[in-house]
C-alpha cells in the first residue's frame, strides 16, 4: 500500500484529492494538512511514502519543506497552480520527484505517485520547456541596477553607489524594462523574481 500525505491550504481541493486517491486499490492518504509546517510534522509521524504538497501554503511553502525533506525517503511532488521557471527551479534543486499543475487531469496524479515510487521523476512539461528555453536577457550591469531598485534604492542612490551618472541610470532602467517587456520598475521586478532570475 502506497502512504500518502497532503499539504494544501484550499481545505475543499484537500478534501477532493484526498478523496480521489484513497479511491485508488494500492494508496491510503494517512495524513492530511493545510499548512506546511503540519505537512512536516505529519511526514515525520506517519513515515510516508510520498508527500504530496502545493507550494504557496501558510507557515511554510511546500518548496520550503521539500527541502527540508531533501534526502528522505519520503518521496515529494510538487502540485501547484504556478508555472513559475523560478518555482520549478527551486524544486529541481530540492529534489522533487515530480511537479505537476493543477490543471492537469486526474488520472495523472495517481499515475506520477506510481511512477515517482518506482524511481522515474515526472516534470510538467510546459514548465521544462519554460525553464530551458528561457535566458535571463539582462547584463550583469543590468542585473545589478535592477537589484538595487528592488532593494528601494532610488535613480540618484543607484548612481552614486555604483560612480555612474543619474542619466546612465535612466539610460539602464529604460533598457531593462524594453528587454523585459514591462511599463514600469515594479512589473520588473516581478517579472524577474517570478523567472527566478535573481540570484
Amino acid at each position: 500500500m502506497i502512504r500518502i500525505v497532503i499539504a494544501e491550504d484550499q481545505r475543499m481541493l484537500l478534501g477532493a484529492l484526498g478523496s480521489l486517491l484513497d479511491l485508488e486499490e494500492d494508496m491510503e492518504v494517512v495524513g492530511k494538512a493545510a499548512d506546511g509546517e503540519k505537512a512536516l510534522e505529519l511526514v515525520r509521524l506517519h513515515q510516508p511514502d510520498v508527500c504530496i504538497m502545493d507550494i504557496e501554503m501558510p507557515v511554510k511553502t511546500g518548496l520550503e519543506v521539500a527541502e527540508q525533506l531533501k534526502g528522505d525517503r519520503c518521496k515529494v511532488i510538487i502540485l501547484t497552480t504556478f508555472a513559475r521557471a523560478g518555482y520549478f527551479d527551486r524544486a529541481i534543486k530540492a529534489g522533487v520527484s515530480a511537479y505537476l499543475l493543477k490543471d492537469s487531469p486526474s488520472e495523472e496524479l495517481a499515475n506520477t505517485i506510481r511512477s515517482v515510487l518506482s524511481g522515474r521523476r515526472v516534470y510538467a512539461s510546459e514548465l521544462v520547456d519554460e525553464a530551458y528555453s528561457d535566458d535571463n536577457p539582462l547584463t550583469e550591469r543590468e542585473k545589478q541596477v535592477l537589484s538595487l531598485i528592488a532593494d528601494g534604492k532610488n535613480t540618484k542612490e543607484i548612481a552614486s553607489q555604483l560612480y555612474l551618472t543619474t542619466g546612465t541610470i535612466r539610460n539602464y532602467i529604460s533598457v531593462i524594462l524594453d528587454k523585459l517587456d514591462v511599463s514600469n520598475r515594479i512589473e520588473a521586478i516581478k517579472h524577474f523574481n517570478e523567472k527566478g532570475w535573481f540570484k
